[in-house]
């Protein structure tokens, strides 16, 4: 594994430098920058946007970017599909996989990337899309960049090494990172094959959801949140550059790396998270509160305190409510849930949730325990007791899900998902 250094706090305002005193002082675009460097800036939000919600960094690199999206070839996008999805099918009704299948063939992070489900539009910078990969080997001398919306990745097995243009992060199973959109990257591998999965989201950034009552020192801190320190590459090696653009992939070669940012400041940049660091509330007398307290992350709409998707994570922790049926009860929303599973078991799905799988619950589709989850629920003997360790996620959206023609055609979808409902006999008083 890399020994690498970060920044911390989630959002701030960083500045760092591979060279020292190549960073400009007291301006953004001196007339010239020690070196020779190019000033070019990035921003993920509009202009005019309010001042508490804007995002840009300023860089200064080797080479200018202007020639990275030169003489683009449109390329095959595999198994990459991007909303609306002509293919994709209707749900109407509960679904869930077994964990996604392995490959026998090389792939890198790119080419064993397939898409499970998407909602909302692409273009008009709506929804999202849920993806998993399955890399054997490293992306090596090939980039990426999306144009279209901000990756998430939540790797099940596997060690990742994310090389960008503003730096190097480290992602293990038990964490997560955020690549802004329009940011490039490349993905090693450090001990061996890696699955995952991966949100795409359309729309607004990632932010830190309002807390309202709960105050400021629960759930995900900011100071947890870590972000790279510059490093560039200062050998110029011919890489290939892949872009998504308007839900299609398209390539060139340059004669150099675009990894070439020497320093750099702003907020806008890639990080990573701990999952565990995550601080959960919960009930202390009686029933389940609603699922919206374990939210990690959101990407917010037009439509106050309805998101265009939000993140988020279940993990162990203890359980005290007194005359409760624990799990999660018996429910349908008008938002739509995407699950999967990165280790342990949920206490919701006693039996065919599995690592590496997922589930797709859309709105006003009723979902909940199943029938051994229920019965153990029901027949317990009350106690404090805490959960086995697991980190569960999901990613809950205003959109319908709709997952994909690979997906549907998958195996591993269960077609006997709603028999785990079907020993729910009738109760009467």
């Amino acid at each position: 594994m890399a020994d690498l250094s970060y920044q911390t706090g989630f959002g701030n305002q960083f500045e760092t430098e591979a060279e020292l005193g190549t960073l400009p002082r007291g301006q953004n675009s001196p007339q010239r920058v020690q070196g020779g460097l190019y000033t070019e800036q990035v921003t993920g939000t509009a202009f005019t946007a309010p001042r508490n919600s804007m995002q840009r960094t300023w860089m200064y690199r080797v080479r200018p970017s202007v020639r990275h999206l030169a003489a683009l070839n449109s390329i095959d996008r595999g198994l990459i599909r991007s909303a609306p999805d002509i293919e994709a099918a209707p749900v109407n009704t509960q679904l869930r996989w077994d964990p996604f299948p392995t490959t026998s063939s090389k792939t890198n992070w790119v080419t064993g990337l397939a898409t499970v489900a998407t909602n909302g539009d692409v273009a008009l910078q709506a929804g999202g899309a849920i993806h998993h990969f399955s890399a054997t080997e490293s992306m090596g001398n090939i980039a990426f960049v999306n144009t279209d919306g901000e990756m998430m990745l939540v790797p099940y097995a596997g060690h990742l090494l994310i090389r960008t243009e503003l730096g190097h992060l480290e992602v293990g199973v038990g964490q997560m990172a955020v690549i802004p959109r329009g940011i490039k990257f490349a993905i090693d591998l450090t001990s061996g094959p890696a699955r995952g999965y991966v949100c795409e989201n359309y729309g607004s950034i990632f932010a830190l959801p309002e807390h309202g009552l709960m105050g400021m020192d629960a759930n995900a801190l900011p100071r947890d949140f870590e972000y790279p320190v510059a490093s560039f590459d200062r050998q110029d090696q011919a890489t290939q550059l892949i872009a998504k653009v308007s839900g299609q992939l398209f390539a060139n070669k340059l004669d150099h790396s675009p990894f070439d940012v020497v320093a750099w400041h702003g907020n806008l940049a890639p990080y990573r998270y701990e999952l565990r660091r995550f601080c959960a509330l919960g009930p202390v007398v009686f029933d389940h509160p609603d699922p919206s307290i374990w939210t990690l992350l959101s990407s917010s709409s037009d439509t106050p305190g309805t998101a265009n998707i939000d993140f988020i994570l279940f993990r162990e922790h203890w359980k005290v409510a007194e005359n409760t049926f624990r799990p999660p009860w018996f429910h349908s929303n008008v938002m739509s849930e995407l699950m999967g599973l990165i280790e342990g078991v949920y206490d919701a799905k006693a039996q065919g949730f599995e690592p590496g799988g997922a589930s797709i619950h859309n709105s006003f589709i009723p979902h909940g325990p199943d029938s051994d989850a229920f019965s153990s629920a029901t027949e317990a003997e009350l106690a404090p007791v805490k959960g086995p360790d697991s980190l569960a996620v999901m990613w809950e959206s205003r959109y319908r899900w709709a997952p994909t023609k690979w997906a549907i055609s998958l195996t591993e979808l269960q077609t006997d998902y709603a028999e785990r409902w079907a020993q729910l006999d009738k109760r009467r008083p």
